[in-house]
């Protein structure tokens, strides 16, 4: 439980990393021109998220949820695939991309990276991530519960980027 411990500690490090390097880029974006859309639903992302960290520790510790070599070795593969989309997603978009929806008018779609692809890579990463970050130790309560309300968040959330990029490149 330890090593796991460790590994929700260092995904937090991860999300702080997220939080400055996307404050610098939305400052750019805003002083850039840049629009903001859809800020009501992102105070239920960041706390989403953060549930999903809490949720792992306290399912793992609470109800001694057992480490499955199979399932989490598997699973934590996955969440380091999911992390090397994400900061793809990050370098790709440079500074472009940060944690709100900001649009700064007049720049092109990207298109190049994983949005070669696909149109929300991130997002594909923030599920694989979403499930497979309790599975490494079995919290599986925390897994369907955020997957689950995490579906209904990014429901919303890839409406509202979808409509700020549509009235942006119009």
């Amino acid at each position: 439980m330890l090593a796991y411990t460790l590994l929700i500690v260092a995904v937090a490090g991860e999300r702080l990393v997220e939080l400055v390097v996307s404050k610098r880029h939305a400052a750019w974006a805003l002083a850039n021109g840049g629009r903001e859309y859809g800020r009501s639903h992102y105070p239920y992302m960041v706390a989403l998220h953060t549930a999903l960290l809490a949720g792992c520790l306290a399912e793992v510790w609470l109800l001694d949820r057992p480490f499955l070599p199979a399932l989490g070795w598997t699973m934590l593969a996955l969440v380091i695939a999911s992390q090397a989309l994400r900061w793809w997603c990050v370098t790709t978009l440079g500074r472009r991309w940060n944690t709100l929806v900001i649009v700064v008018p007049g720049l092109p779609l990207v298109d190049r990276g994983p949005y070669r692809w696909l149109k929300h890579p991130n997002y594909l990463a923030v599920v694989v991530e979403g499930f497979a970050l309790p599975l490494v130790h079995s919290a599986w309560l925390t897994a369907l519960t955020f997957t689950l309300l995490n579906f209904a968040l990014l429901a919303v959330r890839i409406r509202v980027e979808d409509a700020a990029l549509a009235e942006a490149t119009a």
